[in-house]
């Protein structure tokens, strides 16, 4: 379907999609509703058609961003049953890029065959960690102590959610402040290792120094969490022959985005951390290794990040439509190996730890002294990866706007107007909603009316339409801001609502000028409206 897709093709796939995915659930990213597309209460897509038409806007912007929007025709991908995986055809196209890209996949299973880590047992998935380290922090905070930072035990009860068979009442009654059941992991702590209990630094060491110790190591010992976790996503998920047969090769590779690539990238970075310490139980410095890491990491999370948006909504569509994928999905996250944790959960893990490595460090930073020679390395890995977090949330807003972007494309009805492609790189909304237009009713009755229409700005262009029948029937448009200005107007001379004003586009699709008279209904509209298209974006 091209960029620009007819009514009739726009209403049978919003139809389609209508049918097989209309409980589909709303899913946002980094930045929840912080989006630009800040809907007013009369001004939001149709309740019952929403969902669909975010899978396909979802399942389109995908095609458009691995396209990088350059493609003056791009194809949607297809209701199920209709698709066409084509998934293999740039393999089959260039033989030396398959002939690379199997030599890599091979070469980092072997990589994740040779590496052994020596703390990757004794440590819980990395689930059980983050919701242990909030509990810690909450717990901290609470009683304004600075305990450890990483503890040698966790409550059973964080280990998993509370299953059915478990009444809140008899957790409740089994549980004690302070004295829940709880299951001790060995060597959690720098301080419990067997090689820092030989050295005899621990008498030699200030508290300050301890818990700088203890902080790095957590580091290292949340890599190995982290690892573990991400283990059963490669091999018991990403890796199951019964999961793969459910799905077509393209949604095999929405759905797990590489992260078998992030898992070897993990190994090689606990393959130094734990190095770094087997060179001298008392840990020099952390920071060198981890920004060593920083462009790998960059390379990886990035997209995956980015990606997330399109793994919630595919998982949420097969769970809703697919029954084997839903009953293979339920059998492989009910084996031991899970501990009852979700395929979600394992998907969410590569942005959870990023974020995790930025606040380990800056913790390492206060407690390091300010003269010493890793506070250097220290700042510099802290700014790599704000700087990698930062362009994750940046990539999901822009993946966010160009879903805007096409669910808006497939409710505009260009019909005799002169349609133009919605959806390109460098656009997005910038504001939209229901406005009145003054009208005369007829050639012979000056009697003054008004219309409701609809304007949506967009960083280079506006789009006037009027809704009929849940679409936006698009009746003019121009470039803005170059063709676009507003101007105040006198309302008591003129005997106009007091919350008018004058839009005027010097040149429109029909390349003449026009003018209309445009009212709002309060003061703070008029004014937020007037400063928008009065702005150059």
């Amino acid at each position: 379907m091209s960029q620009s897709p007819t009514t009739e093709g726009r209403e049978m796939l919003c139809q389609g999609f209508s049918l097989e995915s209309s409980r589909a659930e709303h899913t946002g990213g980094l930045d929840g509703g912080s989006g630009s597309l800040n809907k007013p209460e009369n001004c939001s897509f149709p309740s019952d058609i929403s969902p669909a038409l975010r899978l396909v806007a979802l399942r389109r912007t995908w095609d458009l961003k691995n396209n990088h929007l350059a493609a003056p025709k791009l194809k949607i991908f297809l209701p199920p049953g209709l698709q066409e995986d084509n998934s293999s055809s740039s393999a089959q196209c260039d033989p030396d890029k398959s002939k690379e890209g199997e030599e890599n996949v091979v070469g980092e299973e072997l990589q994740s065959e040779r590496f052994q880590s020596k703390y990757i047992h004794i440590f819980p998935l990395y689930q059980d960690y983050c919701l242990q380290t909030m509990k810690d922090d909450l717990h901290r905070l609470k009683d304004g102590l600075l305990s450890e930072l990483i503890t040698p035990k966790y409550l059973q009860s964080l280990q998993t959610p509370m299953t059915r068979a478990e009444s809140p009442q008899r957790s409740t009654r089994h549980a004690t402040p302070r004295s829940q059941p709880i299951r001790v992991t060995p060597f959690t702590l720098w301080q419990d290792l067997d090689e820092v209990k030989a050295s005899g630094l621990l008498s030699s060491l200030t508290a300050r120094e301890i818990r700088l110790q203890e902080t790095m190591f957590e580091l290292i010992g949340s890599e190995a969490s982290y690892l573990r976790s991400l283990g059963v996503a490669v091999n018991h998920f990403y890796k199951s022959q019964e999961l793969k047969q459910t799905l077509s090769q393209t949604e095999h590779h929405i759905l797990f985005s590489k992260i078998q690539h992030v898992m070897v990238t993990s190994e090689k970075f606990l393959t130094d951390l734990e190095s770094r310490l087997g060179e001298n139980v008392l840990i020099s410095q952390v920071g060198d290794v981890v920004l060593q890491h920083c462009k790998h990491f960059q390379t990886l999370y990035v997209p995956y990040v980015t990606n997330m948006m399109y793994q919630e909504a595919l998982i949420n569509e097969k769970l809703q439509h697919n029954r084997i994928f839903l009953y293979t999905l339920k059998k492989l996250e009910s084996d031991p190996v899970c501990q009852r944790k979700t395929l979600k959960s394992f998907l969410v893990l590569p942005f959870q730890r990023i974020t995790r490595i930025k606040l380990l460090l800056e913790s390492i930073l206060k407690l390091t002294e300010p003269d010493s020679d890793s506070v250097s390395n220290l700042k510099k890995a802290i700014d790599a990866i704000h700087e990698i977090v930062t362009e994750c949330d940046k990539g999901v807003r822009k993946m966010k706007q160009i879903e805007e972007l096409v669910c808006l494309e497939m409710l505009l009805d260009f019909g005799k107007v002169k349609s133009v492609p919605l959806v390109t790189s460098k656009r997005f909304l910038v504001h939209h909603g229901a406005l009145k237009q003054l009208t005369k009713e007829s050639t012979y009755n000056l009697r003054m009316s008004f219309v409701r229409v609809y304007l949506h700005l967009f960083n280079d262009l506006l789009i006037v339409s009027m809704k009929k029948d849940e679409r936006f029937k698009v009746m003019d448009h121009a470039q803005f801001p170059e063709h676009v200005s507003v101007q105040p107007v006198k309302t008591e001379v003129l005997g106009l609502p007091s919350y008018s004003f004058l839009l005027h586009l010097s040149k429109t699709q029909t390349g003449h000028p026009t003018a209309m008279i445009i009212a709002t209904d309060t003061r703070s509209e008029k004014e937020a409206w007037m400063k928008a298209l009065s702005s150059r974006h």
